[in-house]
């Protein structure tokens, strides 16, 4: 597993600007301490992958910050031999997933984007809850959420996440 510098490093030298490193150390902070709460719960976390998870899901926003900075970043975490599980995280981060309907309408690779492991939800759910590096509720999520016109279907996932992990 990636150390935290090198997962730092790795954002850096690919050319994320110095506000999405900000972004992706909050959302790895927020991720971690969900985590633990989950672990204290009882629920087996892996935290490393949580961390690294969270600190390199926007690693695609290098080179865009359109909807395909998830692939984008799958490509880069590829050509620097990341281990899958993080790939995985990038992958499906955004929102509380993408569907392979959804994707295909968005002109994304024909795949499934819905995180599936409990650390992809609590990454993607970290996520949710920032702005930048500001800690938003779950209400203003959604009501940003509804000024895109982003689908119903895609709002209640992001709550039903956020249901799921149980920190909202």
């Amino acid at each position: 597993m990636l150390l935290r510098e090198d997962a730092l490093d790795i954002l850096k030298i690919s050319g994320c600007s110095k506000n999405v490193i900000a972004h992706c150390v909050a959302v790895a902070e927020l991720a971690l301490s969900m985590g633990l709460k989950l672990k204290n719960d009882g629920l087996h976390v892996d935290l490393e992958l949580v961390e690294i998870g969270g600190l390199l899901h926007d690693l695609g926003r290098a080179k865009s910050h359109g909807i395909d900075h998830a692939i984008i970043g799958v490509d880069i975490a590829k050509k620097n031999h990341i281990e899958p599980a993080i790939q995985e995280i990038i992958k499906r981060h955004m929102g509380a997933g993408i569907t392979r309907e959804e994707a295909k309408k968005l002109g994304l690779p024909d795949d499934d984007y819905i995180p599936v492991t409990l650390e992809q939800k609590i990454v993607a759910n970290a996520d949710n809850f920032l702005v930048g590096t500001e800690r938003i509720s779950l209400d203003r999520r959604i009501r940003m959420m509804q000024e895109k016109d982003i689908d119903e279907q895609s709002i209640e996932r992001v709550k039903a996440l956020a249901v799921e992990i149980g920190i909202c």
